[in-house]
């Protein structure tokens, strides 16, 4: 077992804390992100993670059978959930049903870091095929959003 309280050593970051990749499939469209796993403890049931995601930067278009649960630690930026954009800045709170399409973008001029609580055992996620992307795209601030 680790030790029960890891400081603090930087901007979001913590002792004995790997910041990562993102993700390990090279495919996989994402931009400018990185993550950290804070929490990963069976007895939890849980993980709890820490992304960020640098100024125009954006995670994958993606859904998966479980739920996530947000929260906004530092910048700004707008977050695509379901068939809805929505604005977001610091301490905002973000559910992400299942089965949901979901993207976190971050401002041009700001980072967007966020904790996500997920279930310890999950689905991979789901990737939108060319007719998800179309009729996601038949709503015109999503086409906006995902730059189309």
């Amino acid at each position: 077992m680790s030790e029960p309280v890891r400081p603090k050593t930087g901007n979001l970051r913590w002792r004995d804390v790997d910041v990562r990749a993102y993700k390990q499939e090279p495919d996989v469209p994402y931009r400018d992100v990185t993550r950290q796993v804070l929490f990963d403890d069976p007895a939890l049931a849980s993980q709890l993670r820490y992304f960020e995601v640098a100024p125009g930067g954006y995670t994958t278009l993606e859904r998966h059978e479980h739920a996530h649960a947000v929260v906004i630690q530092r910048g700004r930026g707008r977050v695509l959930v379901g068939e809805r954009v929505f604005e977001v800045r610091e301490h905002d709170l973000v559910h992400v049903p299942a089965l949901a399409w979901h993207q976190f973008r971050a401002a041009h001029d700001a980072p967007l870091g966020f904790l996500c609580m997920v279930n310890a055992t999950r689905d991979r996620p789901q990737l939108p095929t060319p007719d998800d992307l179309a009729r996601l795209c038949t709503l015109p601030a999503i086409a906006a959003f995902l730059g189309g």
